[in-house]
């Protein structure tokens, strides 16, 4: 019997994994794309920058080997908040206040006053969360974007309710922080 080159067996089955990989790909853009478009939009405010991370999310999927991980869409959707959150730090804040505010829709009935000051908030919330660690900014945006509890980020993030309860404690104490230094310098 001849042994086999075990390179010469793994340069035979790596196409077939590719394609085993590309199926697998495609299944998981059509299961999760919606919610990991939605969970980017919630951080920046801004659909095309939600486009723009949930591609990047899924591209960065495709160039390397996709993980073997218990819950895929937590996995996915903790990417995109991520990914959102790393964009809102890559940009400078008078980049952030023009290409979001701009784009944000004016509810009916509202003044145009009104309508500009709570896209200023929200650029100005968007900034300040963008300045928070990793961790803490993840689990803001999961709890107040997001709208999940406690329990459920602990699950999601592998940690205790305790944690996440002390974190977004801090969290929103250093936002009150930051957000009133940024309203006094707009003053």
């Amino acid at each position: 019997m001849k042994a086999r080159d075990p390179d010469t067996v793994s340069a035979a089955i790596a196409p077939i994994r590719q394609v085993q990989d590309n199926d697998r790909l495609s299944r998981l853009f059509a299961a999760h794309y919606g919610r990991v478009l939605t969970a980017a939009y919630r951080v920046t405010g801004n659909m095309s920058d939600a486009e723009d991370v949930a591609q990047s999310v899924f591209l960065r999927l495709g160039r390397g080997e996709i993980p073997q991980v218990s819950n895929f869409g937590g996995y996915l959707y903790r990417s995109s908040v991520n990914a959102a959150l790393d964009l809102l730090r890559q940009r400078k804040p008078a980049e952030s206040l023009d290409a979001a505010g701009d784009k944000q829709a004016v509810g009916p009935g509202a003044s145009p006053e009104k309508a500009a000051s709570d896209r200023e908030l929200g650029n100005m919330l968007r900034q300040a969360i963008s300045e928070l660690t990793q961790r803490s900014a993840e689990m803001f945006a999961l709890r107040y974007l997001e709208d999940m509890d406690n329990r459920q980020i602990a699950e999601l993030m592998d940690t205790s309710q305790a944690v996440v309860a002390v974190t977004l404690y801090q969290a929103r104490a250093k936002l009150r922080k930051k957000l009133a230094r940024l309203k006094r310098g707009m003053l």
